[in-house]
């Protein structure tokens, strides 16, 4: 409890992609060394602004974030955000009913009033007295705070996480009609307090390649349905298919940008894969922090719609694991906020088919396959170690065992391996952030693919803010076709990168990976479109699966 309150109070945030941060220095890949910064710069990134007021009220410095918030709000009348954050503000203070005024006035401006539920709680107990707050708590007795998210969907099973009001019991109800008559109910599950208030319930026995309806139950509530509350369960494993998926990074909070995920929607993706840059927190060591970050996003109705029925699959990279070109260290427990917080937190907000080694080996990366394709997700920053130490690992020694291991046993048409920063050391310049900077590791993965003749292996990644696709050529086998793509609601935007040979590369606006696979053909076939948040296909790459075999 005592580091709690310290990370509240001593929180801090590096330069990040843009010099307009509030404090500048962090010790990458160790302990954070406070520096207080007294005052707010300006700040051009709306994912920032609001998480810098926090901090500060976090601080204790109230004027001078009212100051800040006010006039900020003076340029951007009724932004919702800005209203929440005042009242939290003079909730703070103890002015319980301007605080109250301010948060019914961010309802009225567009703000989801699941925020004033699940907080941070910390930051609402000021309010459990008014009308408002009781009012809304009430809304959400026996309804679902955020969520539905339906996760780790296999050809037999499938996942559910949930945020509740207060500590309840979980059940959802399955079937194969939409009247959800004749219906499987999967196990009951209770949401923890010290769990942020989420839960995981699984259901199995389910028929491959087949359209479930489900409803969930909290507490002794009825069981609520959604008509977006639907998915469609794979082919079986090892079985041809053709099946859409949608991934990419570089995600931070934009309200005008939140559409993006209805424009992902409209493509009904089988799985998403979100591959790092997902909330954009940069505050390890405070939990309210990371609770804030997650919280405004799973609040969205565009993001509940679309991960309500579209099964979602995650890996972190260095603005949700930590700051930015950040690095954790090859030792479990150290620094102590990634064992401690950056892990169970991570773990708190997603429903992945699984988490490193566990808690003896905390990470996130994991497997799963889609009829006969693998995934194989790599964790490319828990244990990562300094690019400048040699001999230096992005993976491990534990994460790059189980890769070889899970490379040898892949049988799938395609293997697809994804990693949060770009394979191709052409996509950062000189960055020793990216493979780049771990071409020792690099090699030692590709050749050993090479030399095991493992075919058909295709790389993702995300970090870069924009969409790439790249080949690296080899000596001794095929060349690897790199699918990239960071920017699926950011602001921020990197440069393309045609010049440095990339087969195509596109920035404005936002945009997404949309994969389609197709291993029914007699030479199987994946496409990588490039989608834009209008929904414009501006640039395809198709890969043959004759093009990734050994000769």
């Amino acid at each position: 409890m005592q580091r709690f309150w310290l990370a509240c109070l001593f929180t801090m945030i590096p330069a990040a992609e843009t010099s307009a941060q509030i404090i500048p220095d962090y010790d990458l890949g160790g302990a954070s060394k406070p520096k207080p910064d007294m005052s707010f710069r300006k700040e051009n990134q709306y994912k920032r602004v609001h998480q810098s007021s926090l901090r500060f009220i976090l601080r204790g410095e109230l004027d001078k974030t009212e100051t800040f918030l006010d006039q900020y709000l003076a340029r951007n009348v009724d932004d919702a955000e800005t209203l929440y954050m005042l009242g939290i503000l003079h909730g703070q203070r103890g002015n319980i009913k301007t605080a109250e005024d301010f948060m019914q006035r961010a309802i009225t401006a567009g703000l989801p009033d699941d925020r004033l539920v699940a907080g941070p709680r910390e930051m609402m107990k000021p309010l459990l007295s008014t009308r408002l707050l009781r009012d809304v708590m009430a809304k959400y007795s026996n309804s679902p705070v955020h969520g539905p998210l339906v996760g780790n969907v296999t050809d037999s099973s499938a996942s559910f996480w949930v945020r509740t009001r207060s500590e309840a019991d979980v059940q959802v109800l399955l079937s194969e009609s939409a009247n959800l008559s004749h219906g499987r109910k999967s196990v009951t599950t209770k949401t923890q307090a010290d769990e942020d208030f989420t839960t995981v319930t699984s259901v199995t026995g389910l028929k491959a390649n087949t359209e479930y309806y489900y409803a969930v139950s909290i507490g002794d509530g009825p069981f609520h349905f959604r008509t977006d509350q639907r998915f469609r369960t794979p082919a079986p494993t090892g079985q041809a298919s053709k099946f859409v998926i949608a991934f990419g990074g570089g995600a931070g909070y934009v309200p005008e940008n939140e559409r993006m995920w209805n424009t992902i929607g409209s493509f009904d993706p089988h799985a998403i894969l979100l591959l790092g840059d997902n909330v954009y927190i940069d505050d390890p060591e405070s939990v309210v922090m990371q609770q804030y970050t997650y919280q405004r996003r799973q609040s969205r109705p565009e993001w509940r719609k679309l991960t309500a029925r579209s099964p979602v699959f995650t890996i972190w990279d260095d603005h949700d694991f930590s700051t930015n070109d950040s690095w954790g260290g090859a030792d479990i427990s150290v620094p102590f906020w990634k064992e401690d917080w950056a892990f169970p937190i991570f773990r708190q907000n997603w429903v992945n088919p699984g988490y490193g080694g566990g808690d003896e080996q905390p990470g996130c990366w994991y497997s799963f396959n889609i009829g006969d394709v693998d995934f194989i997700m790599l964790d490319c920053r828990y244990y990562r170690t300094s690019p400048k130490q040699k001999p230096c690992s992005m993976l491990g020694a534990v994460q790059k065992k189980w890769l070889k291991e899970q490379l040898v046993a892949a049988n799938g048409t395609f293997k697809v391996i994804c990693s949060s920063v770009p394979w191709d050391f052409r996509t950062k310049g000189d960055s020793l952030d990216t493979w780049n900077g771990y071409k020792e590791e690099h090699e030692e993965i590709l050749s050993f693919i090479e030399k095991k003749k493992i075919e058909g292996v295709v790389l993702m990644s995300a970090d870069r803010h924009r969409s790439d696709a790249w080949k690296i050529e080899r000596e001794n086998g095929y060349g690897f076709y790199e699918f990239n793509s960071s920017r699926l609601t950011n602001q921020h935007i990197h440069p393309t990168m045609e010049k440095a040979g990339a087969i195509f590369s596109y920035n404005k606006p936002q945009s997404f990976g949309l994969v389609t696979f197709d291993t029914t053909l007699d030479d199987p076939h994946v496409t990588y479109e490039v989608v834009n948040i209008e929904g414009e296909k501006p640039h395809s790459l198709t890969i043959h699966r004759s093009e990734l075999s050994f000769r």
